[in-house]
Protein backbone atom coordinates (compact mmCIF):
# COMPACT_ATOMS: atom_id res chain seq x y z
CA UNK A 1 0.00 0.00 0.00
CA UNK A 2 1.35 3.21 -0.82
CA UNK A 3 0.85 6.63 1.31
CA UNK A 4 -0.26 10.04 0.21
CA UNK A 5 2.69 12.18 -0.63
CA UNK A 6 3.95 14.51 2.19
CA UNK A 7 3.94 18.31 0.21
CA UNK A 8 4.39 21.30 2.34
CA UNK A 9 3.28 24.63 2.11
CA UNK A 10 5.92 26.55 4.61
CA UNK A 11 4.93 29.66 6.03
CA UNK A 12 1.42 28.97 4.78
CA UNK A 13 -0.98 31.33 7.17
CA UNK A 14 -4.33 31.72 5.65
CA UNK A 15 -2.85 30.64 1.60
CA UNK A 16 -4.42 26.55 1.48
CA UNK A 17 -2.83 25.29 -1.52
CA UNK A 18 -4.77 21.68 -2.71
CA UNK A 19 -3.28 18.64 -1.26
CA UNK A 20 -0.41 20.48 0.86
CA UNK A 21 -0.06 20.99 4.35
CA UNK A 22 0.00 24.18 5.77
CA UNK A 23 2.76 24.99 8.40
CA UNK A 24 2.63 28.54 9.83
CA UNK A 25 3.83 30.01 13.37
CA UNK A 26 0.04 31.21 13.77
CA UNK A 27 -3.02 29.25 14.10
CA UNK A 28 -5.36 30.73 11.28
CA UNK A 29 -8.60 28.29 10.29
CA UNK A 30 -6.39 27.07 7.43
CA UNK A 31 -3.24 26.20 9.32
CA UNK A 32 -2.52 22.17 9.80
CA UNK A 33 0.83 22.08 11.50
CA UNK A 34 1.68 24.86 14.03
CA UNK A 35 5.36 25.31 14.08
CA UNK A 36 8.04 28.01 14.62
CA UNK A 37 10.38 27.52 11.16
CA UNK A 38 13.12 28.87 13.33
CA UNK A 39 13.02 26.26 15.96
CA UNK A 40 14.72 22.80 14.42
CA UNK A 41 14.54 20.07 14.01
CA UNK A 42 11.04 20.93 12.17
CA UNK A 43 8.21 18.13 13.49
CA UNK A 44 8.62 15.79 10.22
CA UNK A 45 10.92 12.59 9.57
CA UNK A 46 13.76 12.31 7.65
CA UNK A 47 13.34 11.87 3.86
CA UNK A 48 9.56 12.25 4.20
CA UNK A 49 8.36 15.09 2.12
CA UNK A 50 7.67 15.02 -1.53
CA UNK A 51 7.19 18.94 -2.71
CA UNK A 52 7.81 21.93 -0.80
CA UNK A 53 6.39 25.29 -1.01
CA UNK A 54 8.07 28.42 0.45
CA UNK A 55 6.78 31.72 -0.66
CA UNK A 56 7.43 34.76 1.03
CA UNK A 57 8.72 33.15 4.27
CA UNK A 58 12.15 32.56 3.74
CA UNK A 59 12.87 36.44 4.50
CA UNK A 60 11.32 35.86 7.73
CA UNK A 61 13.58 33.03 8.90
CA UNK A 62 16.46 34.15 11.04
CA UNK A 63 19.33 31.58 9.56
CA UNK A 64 18.73 30.07 6.35
CA UNK A 65 22.03 28.11 6.00
CA UNK A 66 20.03 25.99 8.88
CA UNK A 67 16.88 26.23 7.27
CA UNK A 68 18.00 25.01 4.08
CA UNK A 69 19.74 21.87 5.90
CA UNK A 70 16.30 20.98 7.27
CA UNK A 71 14.67 21.79 4.06
CA UNK A 72 17.43 18.36 2.71
CA UNK A 73 16.76 16.78 5.75
CA UNK A 74 13.10 16.22 5.65
CA UNK A 75 13.03 16.17 2.21
CA UNK A 76 13.22 12.38 -0.36
CA UNK A 77 15.79 12.74 -3.05
CA UNK A 78 14.60 14.83 -6.29
CA UNK A 79 11.63 16.44 -4.29
CA UNK A 80 11.07 20.21 -6.02
CA UNK A 81 11.30 23.40 -3.60
CA UNK A 82 9.71 26.06 -4.69
CA UNK A 83 10.80 29.93 -3.11
CA UNK A 84 9.76 32.82 -3.74
CA UNK A 85 11.67 35.95 -1.60
CA UNK A 86 11.67 39.61 -2.32
CA UNK A 87 14.60 40.77 -4.90
CA UNK A 88 17.18 42.75 -2.17
CA UNK A 89 16.62 45.83 -4.58
CA UNK A 90 13.10 45.89 -4.63
CA UNK A 91 11.08 48.71 -1.93
CA UNK A 92 9.28 45.24 -0.80
CA UNK A 93 11.99 43.98 0.52
CA UNK A 94 12.38 46.79 3.35
CA UNK A 95 8.91 47.99 4.13
CA UNK A 96 8.52 44.85 6.44
CA UNK A 97 10.29 44.81 9.63
CA UNK A 98 10.38 41.20 9.98
CA UNK A 99 12.35 40.75 7.33
CA UNK A 100 15.99 39.56 7.93
CA UNK A 101 17.44 38.60 4.86
CA UNK A 102 17.62 40.31 1.44
CA UNK A 103 18.22 37.98 -1.76
CA UNK A 104 20.07 37.85 -4.93
CA UNK A 105 19.86 35.89 -8.39
CA UNK A 106 22.74 34.01 -6.97
CA UNK A 107 21.62 33.38 -3.34
CA UNK A 108 21.12 29.95 -3.72
CA UNK A 109 24.36 29.14 -5.63
CA UNK A 110 26.17 28.70 -2.48
CA UNK A 111 23.88 25.55 -1.54
CA UNK A 112 24.68 24.05 -5.19
CA UNK A 113 27.25 21.53 -6.04
CA UNK A 114 28.12 23.64 -8.94
CA UNK A 115 30.73 26.06 -8.18
CA UNK A 116 29.51 29.96 -8.13
CA UNK A 117 33.48 31.00 -7.81
CA UNK A 118 33.19 31.57 -11.57
CA UNK A 119 30.89 34.29 -11.47
CA UNK A 120 31.56 35.46 -7.74
CA UNK A 121 33.99 34.86 -5.15
CA UNK A 122 31.23 33.68 -3.48
CA UNK A 123 32.00 30.40 -0.74
CA UNK A 124 30.01 27.48 -1.20
CA UNK A 125 31.49 25.40 2.13
CA UNK A 126 28.31 26.10 4.08
CA UNK A 127 26.36 23.25 3.97
CA UNK A 128 28.44 19.59 3.66
CA UNK A 129 26.13 17.12 1.89
CA UNK A 130 23.10 19.20 1.74
CA UNK A 131 23.02 20.31 -1.39
CA UNK A 132 20.47 21.43 -4.35
CA UNK A 133 20.03 22.04 -7.79
CA UNK A 134 18.33 25.05 -9.49
CA UNK A 135 16.15 24.04 -11.37
CA UNK A 136 14.71 27.30 -12.82
CA UNK A 137 15.30 31.24 -10.81
CA UNK A 138 13.45 34.06 -12.07
CA UNK A 139 13.95 38.00 -11.60
CA UNK A 140 10.06 39.09 -11.71
CA UNK A 141 8.68 42.97 -12.39
CA UNK A 142 5.22 44.66 -11.66
CA UNK A 143 2.73 44.19 -14.86
CA UNK A 144 3.48 46.15 -17.46
CA UNK A 145 7.16 46.04 -17.70
CA UNK A 146 7.54 42.85 -19.14
CA UNK A 147 10.29 43.30 -21.31
CA UNK A 148 12.17 44.35 -18.59
CA UNK A 149 11.48 41.33 -17.05
CA UNK A 150 13.00 39.05 -20.37
CA UNK A 151 15.87 41.48 -20.49
CA UNK A 152 16.60 40.53 -16.50
CA UNK A 153 16.20 36.94 -17.16
CA UNK A 154 18.61 36.66 -19.86
CA UNK A 155 21.43 38.93 -18.69
CA UNK A 156 21.25 38.17 -15.18
CA UNK A 157 24.41 39.66 -14.40
CA UNK A 158 24.04 42.98 -16.15
CA UNK A 159 20.56 42.81 -14.07
CA UNK A 160 22.40 42.63 -10.57
CA UNK A 161 25.39 44.74 -10.90
CA UNK A 162 23.39 47.38 -13.14
CA UNK A 163 20.01 47.65 -14.36
CA UNK A 164 18.44 46.79 -10.96
CA UNK A 165 19.39 50.51 -9.66
CA UNK A 166 16.73 52.10 -12.23
CA UNK A 167 14.16 49.54 -12.85
CA UNK A 168 11.50 48.45 -10.10
CA UNK A 169 12.07 44.84 -9.72
CA UNK A 170 10.16 42.85 -7.59
CA UNK A 171 10.89 39.37 -6.64
CA UNK A 172 12.63 36.24 -7.19
CA UNK A 173 11.47 32.79 -7.79
CA UNK A 174 13.65 29.86 -7.48
CA UNK A 175 12.24 26.21 -8.02
CA UNK A 176 15.60 24.02 -6.52
CA UNK A 177 15.49 20.39 -6.39
CA UNK A 178 17.42 18.23 -3.41
CA UNK A 179 19.97 16.27 -4.32
CA UNK A 180 20.79 13.52 -2.01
Amino acid sequence: MKKNPIKLNLGGGKKKIPGFLNVDLVKTSKTDVVHDLNIFPWPFKDNSVDAIVMNNILEHLKDITSVMKELWRISKNKTKIKINVPHFASLGAYVDPTHYHFFTYYSFEVYTNESCKKSFDIFDYYTDKEKFKILKRKITYPKGLILFEWIANKYPKLHETLLRKFLPVRNLEFDLEVEK
